[in-house]
């Protein structure tokens, strides 16, 4: 009897609270690959804006490709040979798509140099700044919100805080903490990239602005979030206020700071451009005004479809992190 019993629970279909405390595998899985899928349209999206951009430019494709280098009839036959100019459009057009799914950018005839070696080799500064960035706006906007919810004086004076970061342009922030840090307590290098502490300050310049934006969101929805009954349950409970608002009231309050971060990781991305160059940081930044003042296109072309690359990646993550935060997005068929 007892066996006929557990076959039959095991045969029987799932109640809906069941579901929703516990979603198939499969519910997840294809949620993720919808989104992954998503990523992938937008990224081909952005190649192909970049192709038919080259192609309306006024003026000689050959010429926008050679830039201010001295054009000829050898150089301008390998770039004929190297993009497929006398094939047929689509027949460029999949030879492009094919080249850039496999990393292939082309050639800098300006530099003389393969774009993607070059691309690459100032990659990881670039991402070690961006990625020091979004750490010290996450820290600053969460630090700020637990500490200020609901508690009037402090909110007013971490308000008018965020308010002056965010009217600050990354680059004049960086120069400011470069005379007060750099020249005058010399704390901290004035360039470079050798150790540690010479990316402290352009991290602290490119993520405050971005912290204090998405502090001022998350501290509004922990401040509702504390105003919820399971609060109420907590407190009851005798957590203190610090367990509330950390453990509890965060992951209800985090889903709109989530989203924002995602739209404004491609902010981290364009002002480490500017960022590089005020603290003389080696980088895509350099790379990028070189490739724009010396006509370089296939470099800034490259750079843009990186770029868009990495800005799809992280919003692809925040999408997929929405899945774990908020379990009711993983029920939904």
């Amino acid at each position: 009897m007892d066996v006929e019993n557990a076959t039959a629970l095991r045969q029987a279909p799932a109640s809906p609270v069941s579901r929703r405390l516990f979603p198939a595998r499969g519910t997840l899985l294809s949620q993720v690959l919808g989104r992954v899928g998503s990523g992938i349209v937008v990224l081909w999206a952005a190649v192909t804006l970049s192709f038919v951009s080259l192609h309306i430019a006024p003026g000689d494709i050959v010429d926008l490709l050679i830039g201010e280098q001295l054009r000829t009839p050898a150089v301008e036959a390998a770039i004929r040979a190297e993009w497929g100019l006398d094939q047929p459009l689509y027949s460029q057009y999949l030879s492009y798509l094919w080249r850039i799914l496999h990393g292939d950018f082309g050639r800098s005839y300006i530099l003389q140099t393969n774009v993607s070696a070059l691309v690459l080799s100032q990659l990881l500064p670039t991402l070690k700044l961006t990625a020091a960035a979004l750490v010290v706006a996450v820290v600053f906007a969460v630090v700020s919100a637990v500490a200020t919810a609901g508690r009037r004086w402090s909110r007013r004076i971490a308000g008018g805080l965020e308010l002056v970061l965010i009217s600050t342009p990354s680059f004049w922030l960086g120069i400011v903490l470069l005379f007060v840090f750099s020249f005058t307590l010399k704390l901290f290098p004035v360039a470079g990239d050798r150790t540690f502490s010479a990316l402290v300050l352009p991290a602290l310049a490119l993520g405050l602005s971005l912290g204090a934006v998405i502090g001022q969101v998350l501290r509004e929805g922990l401040e509702r979030a504390l105003e919820e009954p399971f609060a109420l349950t907590v407190r009851s409970w005798g957590a203190s206020s610090v367990t509330l608002r950390l453990r509890h009231g965060l992951r209800h309050a985090a889903l709109p700071a989530v989203t924002l971060t995602g739209w404004l990781v491609g902010g981290l991305l364009s002002g480490a451009v500017i960022t590089e160059q005020v603290f003389g940081r080696p980088g895509l930044g350099k790379v990028t005004v070189d490739a724009v003042l010396g006509k370089d296109l296939p470099v800034v072309l490259a750079v843009a479809i990186l770029s868009a690359f990495i800005y799809v990646v992280l919003s692809t993550l925040v999408d997929v992190l929405y899945l774990f935060l908020d379990p009711r997005l993983r029920s939904r068929a």
